[in-house]
């Protein structure tokens, strides 16, 4: 598996990775730093991993026919920065010097809008699963290219800027594994 570029961009694109451009996307507020990292999990249909569900749900071509889970989200404006595949392949939807709209409603640390001033990453997985080595090393690689330029104070799950609305990344989520792969002090 190749390594990914060392810097995101000017217009804070990662080189070297696909982008698919998600129209769920805006300009954050004037001034804004991003200072969180979110971590997601997600898979299309659930627990069901491969296909372009992730894809189509981003970019809202997903068909409310092809699957029955689809009738039911197909009509969400959601994204992502980044989706890291099974195998450790990453697609990027949104610059991450934008808006992308996947943390919801949130707060983190008495701030609301943590999309305001955040970047998500989206692992493809679910609650019921352990996430593959591969995953956690490009996830350590998007942390650490980052964290170079933005001021990063944190990674977290979903679940806590979200809690008792979202779960994930769930219970397999190996955090300490993530902590050690992370280069300096950026802790959960």
């Amino acid at each position: 598996m190749p390594g990914l570029a060392a810097t995101l961009d000017a217009a804070g694109l990662l080189p070297g990775i696909d982008f698919i451009p998600s129209p769920n996307c805006d300009e954050r507020p004037q001034g804004e730093e991003v200072r969180l990292i979110v971590v997601h999990a997600i898979s299309l249909p659930p627990g069901e991993f491969g296909g372009d569900g992730v894809e189509r749900l981003f970019t809202n071509t997903l068909d409310p026919a092809q699957h029955p889970y689809y009738a039911r989200i197909h009509a969400l404006r959601v994204s992502a920065h980044f989706f890291v595949r099974r195998d450790g392949r990453v697609i990027q939807f949104v610059p991450c010097d934008k808006r992308a709209w996947h943390a919801g409603t949130s707060s983190w640390q008495g701030r609301e809008r943590c999309n305001d001033f955040s970047i998500g990453i989206e692992l493809e997985g679910c609650d019921e699963l352990p996430f593959e080595a591969a995953q956690y090393r490009r996830l350590a690689d998007l942390i650490n290219i980052l964290a170079h330029r933005y001021p990063l104070r944190a990674t977290v799950g979903h679940a806590d800027i979200a809690p008792g609305r979202k779960t994930d990344p769930g219970p397999h989520f190996d955090w300490p594994q993530l902590r050690a792969m992370l280069q300096g002090n950026r802790q959960r």
